[in-house]
């Protein structure tokens, strides 16, 4: 829950690579961040393993990012990676560095005409409202290009569910910090990448520097499983277990590692599904593709409403992905 709660919109994720830094500095050989703000560090375990394996996932999270102010003090915004739209109108945000608050807002609704309400509204007619009377008082409290971030307070819900912002990808940063804090079988690469939702900036230049035989990126990947949606369309559910994919829009899984993860998940009796529609895309596309190529999979976990300011997942299904995640660490070190 903590980590959901840390700000970290695409290109401003100090707050929670040094909340990570910190947490995993006693139980790491070496740490470092590189030029694009990767987190990299490196795990001594019982077997000396040089890059055989990395493990990944990334910091960022979608937010907003302040472009113009209006002479009546309202900031008009574009959107840092994929968001929903229609989730906007009403959700409350922190504005910039001082985390001001304010409210996302849209043209009032007794004015809005019959035709417009058969439409979305389009991204130019949103507005951040922070009591502003006019635009030199906005001036005074925001700076253009400041981001800002919904302010969901991660909390239990439901049975069995977590209810926070950022489930996709501050799922697979705790499974990777517990992992780094237990002993383990060989040592590994752990990476925390940037800028992942504003496309794969990060994990590009962090599998360059590293160079591993072999890649594990750990994801939060959508959940369709709602009400009026074809089986074949819902891509997975809340409660199914670990999610495997064997393609998406920006990779195909190495089959040599996908079905080495099942074999696990199978023998150990870790719960696990299939990602069954072709949806979204990860680190795994720049990881893959980095110098002579990676051996990449990717292991997901449940998330409803993914990139909106509240998502829900799991708690057996993130249990899921730790448990398959430490299984591949144990299962490649009897290779080493």
């Amino acid at each position: 829950m903590q980590l959901c709660a840390l700000s970290g919109v695409s290109s401003w994720e100090d707050e929670v690579r040094e909340f990570l830094q910190a947490e995993a500095a006693p139980y790491a050989q070496e740490i470092r961040t590189d030029a694009l703000g990767n987190l990299i560090i490196r795990k001594k375990g019982a077997k000396a393993a040089g890059d055989k394996l990395l493990l990944c996932a990334h910091m960022d999270e979608v937010g907003l990012m302040i472009r113009h102010m209006t002479e009546e003090g309202y900031l008009k915004f574009d959107t840092v990676g994929s968001l929903d739209r229609r989730v906007l109108l009403g959700k409350q945000v922190l504005v910039g560095p001082n985390r001001l608050p304010g409210v996302v807002g849209l043209k009032a609704y007794h004015l809005v005409s019959r035709e417009e309400e058969k439409n979305v509204p389009k991204l130019k007619d949103y507005y951040i409202d922070i009591g502003a009377g006019d635009r030199a008082e906005a001036e005074k409290m925001v700076n253009l290009g400041d981001v800002a971030v919904f302010t969901t307070r991660p909390e239990s819900f439901g049975d069995g569910l977590l209810k926070a912002k950022a489930l996709d990808d501050r799922i697979g940063c705790a499974v990777l910090l517990t992992l780094l804090k237990e002993e383990l079988p060989m040592d590994c690469t752990f990476v925390f990448t940037a800028q992942e939702e504003v496309g794969t900036r990060g994990a590009f230049g962090a599998a360059f520097s590293v160079t591993p035989e072999l890649a594990l990126v750990l994801e939060g990947t959508t959940a369709a499983d709602l009400p009026g949606t074809p089986p074949q369309k819902q891509v997975c559910a809340l409660g199914g277990g670990a999610v495997l994919t064997l393609m998406d829009r920006g990779s195909i899984a190495d089959r040599g590692v996908f079905e080495r993860l099942r074999t696990l998940a199978e023998e150990q009796g870790i719960p696990w599904q299939l990602k069954r529609f072709v949806s979204g895309s990860n680190d795994a596309a720049a990881i893959q593709r980095t110098k002579s190529g990676v051996r990449t999979a990717v292991l997901s976990a449940p998330v409803r409403y993914v990139h909106a300011p509240a998502g829900l997942a799991c708690v057996s299904d993130m249990e899921a992905v730790l448990a398959l995640a430490r299984a591949l660490i144990y299962d490649v070190a009897k290779e080493v």
